[in-house]
């Protein structure tokens, strides 16, 4: 095993924090490499990550939870994973799978209305015309519009949920189906 001390370190894509009173004096922040100016890790380093890595998942784990605590972090760093085949769609290996699974989820038949904003100035046809299809009085269909964004109905069908859409943006008001 051979190790290459006379490269630079690798930076992965994340900004690194330059401390301003360390830096060389032909600094220059357009083409300064921090990691250039390293040396190589010490003895001790080495001999860490040669502890480390030999370590069983148990002992990684209860040295985790101890630096996390030495550390003062209240919970350990999330980690992105993603699922077996997660990917899979989009280089088009397995998109027969997806497709069959599209087809398996049944069609949504009932909808929820809501009502997003609405013309000041046509308060009043809103009022009336949420009157006209829900079994609200006149105070409750008030209250409604004026808490907007509200949900307006529950339950429609799609066929119904676009009649309603119309009606209200003839009236001045924006309606969406969820």
């Amino acid at each position: 095993l051979t190790r290459h001390l006379t490269q630079p370190a690798r930076i992965d894509e994340e900004e690194v924090e330059i401390d301003q009173r360390r830096l060389p004096t032909d600094y220059d922040p357009a083409n300064f490499d921090p990691t250039e100016h390293r040396g190589p890790p010490s003895e001790r380093v080495w001999r860490l990550v040669d502890e480390i890595s030999g370590l069983t998942l148990i002992e990684a784990a209860e040295l985790s939870r101890i630096m996390i605590k030495k550390l003062g972090m209240k919970e350990p760093p999330v980690v992105a994973v993603m699922k077996p085949g997660a990917a899979t769609s989009s280089t088009g290996v397995g998109t027969k799978a997806a497709k069959e699974e599209e087809k398996k989820k049944p069609e949504k038949t009932a909808f929820e209305l809501r009502m997003e904003s609405y013309e000041a100035a046509s308060k009043l046809k809103v009022i009336k015309e949420i009157r006209s299809f829900t079994e609200l009085g006149l105070k409750e269909a008030k209250d409604l519009v004026e808490k907007c964004p509200a949900v307006l109905k529950t339950g429609v069908s799609k066929e119904e949920a676009e009649k309603i859409i119309e009606k209200m943006k003839a009236v001045g008001a924006n309606v969406i189906m969820e």
